[in-house]
């Protein structure tokens, strides 16, 4: 068998353009966009196989665009990310050419350089799907793409899973085999940059990798973060020390931070879910916690990635489930307590300093903790006149803000919150029908409430 195309044998692997790679072809490229790293990094991996097999260099190609509603605050998160990527494919003999939009045409770059195979990373979401799709039906060689950014592939779950307990054993029948850690080969062949050949600095800053781009510049970069592989290793290296054993106690407990706080790092794929598996596999900890995490990382994480690859209606109230629609419709004339215009839940104005607090940790440092994602979302129901204007508000400022927004695990959270996406119908109640209730005295018992209302209302809000 042809030693290349047993290579990909590998079920996550996805031929989009077939044929034989190019005989003249200078060097293999990969495409980076969501997996931004140079370690642990499946998708490069499959690359530099194939590189090795075909006796070529490999280069990757990293060109950063526009992409709505992403504004400075996820640009410079992610230009912190570049340095770390140069120096991991620097220590694998790998080559990286760095630019930025409008000179971020892959074909482009294509032409430039005559790959013998580009292998790139997938994303479901629809903007950067498109994007495969187009270059698939242009490109002259062939088109690999990997899915380097979940655990078992998103493909071979063949369809939409309902609810955690449906996605569950198919996940857990197939981490023996997915679940394994990434080899990271070196190229064997280093790629010698040609003198005429642009390419940006690694190092570079937001403002040279944004400059002229028509972005959102209200929302600014916060302190309190810094991209790349580096720190998330670091925080992913405190957590199993110092957070994991207290994990089951500590996680829906927001004033304790008693989380990972990776999720900017896994949108941005600065990190990959094998890293943090298999750490948090290996480590001393109670098996129970080790479970309850993974259950997180795993099971739910793969599901809200499984609703985005198969329903294209991830993003808006449509991919309600049919019980979560007929009560819902049941109560849409249903008097509301008090509405609020999206402006006003912008800027926190409202009477809840529970909700107000949560608002404002995501508006001044980029990060809600998850169990108030939860009730920040819920209460959007029931202070806009609608379902679907409160789903439509909730993406929308989940997405400026969040620095792991426009991600399916922001979607996913929002449609469990507001039209019961992956829930049960619950009692019947005014606004929400069937859909769960929280509500702000029965959450603010649950946890240290006042204390995460000052740790969060002590900073000033944007444009203030």
């Amino acid at each position: 068998m042809d030693p290349l195309l047993k290579l990909t044998d590998d079920p996550r692997i996805t031929i989009r353009r077939s044929g034989p790679p190019n005989p003249g072809g200078t060097c293999v490229m990969y495409w980076m966009q969501r997996a931004q790293r140079g370690r642990d990094n499946l998708a490069l991996d499959a690359a530099v196989n194939a590189a090795n097999t075909l006796s070529k260099p490999v280069v990757v190609f990293f060109a950063p665009r526009p992409f709505p509603p992403a504004n400075l605050r996820h640009y410079a998160f992610l230009a912190q990310g570049i340095p770390d990527i140069a120096d991991a494919l620097e220590n694998r003999n790998i080559g990286f050419v760095l630019r930025r939009f409008p000179d971020h045409s892959l074909l482009g770059f294509c032409d430039e350089l005559n790959p013998a195979l580009v292998v790139g990373d997938e994303n479901p979401i629809r903007q950067a799907a498109g994007w495969r799709d187009t270059v698939a039906r242009k490109i002259r060689v062939p088109l690999w793409t990997v899915d380097a950014d979940v655990i078992v592939p998103s493909k071979l779950l063949e369809k939409e899973q309902s609810a955690a307990h449906t996605i569950r054993p198919r996940l857990q029948a197939r981490l023996k085999q997915f679940l394994i850690a990434p080899t990271n080969p070196k190229a064997k062949i280093r790629w010698s940059k040609p003198r005429s050949l642009h390419a940006l600095a690694a190092e570079i800053n937001v403002n040279h990798l944004t400059d002229g781009w028509k972005i959102d510049r209200s929302v600014q970069p916060v302190p309190e973060w810094r991209g790349g592989t580096n720190e998330a290793f670091r925080l992913l290296k405190y957590f199993v020390r110092h957070k994991l054993e207290r994990y089951t106690r500590d996680r829906n407990h927001p004033e304790l931070e008693g989380t990972t706080r990776l999720s900017p790092y896994l949108h941005f794929g600065h990190v990959a879910p094998h890293t943090i598996a298999l750490a948090v596999q290996d480590a001393d900890a109670p098996t129970v916690t080790k479970e309850a995490f993974l259950n997180q990382l795993i099971t739910w994480r793969e599901l809200s990635i499984n609703l985005v690859h198969f329903n294209p209606n991830y993003d808006n109230f449509e991919c309600g489930e049919p019980w979560a629609h007929r009560t819902l419709a049941k109560h849409a004339r249903d008097p509301r307590p008090v509405l609020y215009t999206e402006r006003q839940l912008e800027n926190a104005e409202t009477h809840d300093p529970l909700w107000n607090a949560a608002q404002m940790q995501m508006v001044n440092i980029g990060w809600m903790h998850n169990y108030m994602r939860m009730y920040w979302a819920k209460k959007i129901l029931e202070w806009t006149p609608s379902s679907a204007q409160a789903h439509q508000i909730a993406v929308r400022l989940n997405d400026k803000y969040e620095l792991d927004g426009r991600d399916p695990n922001g979607y996913a959270g929002i449609a469990w919150s507001i039209v019961g996406k992956f829930d049960r119908p619950w009692f019947e109640r005014p606004i929400f029908g069937q859909i769960r209730y929280m509500s702000g005295a029965s959450t603010g018992k649950k946890f240290d409430s006042k204390k995460y209302i000052a740790q969060n209302t002590q900073v000033k809000m944007f444009g203030d």
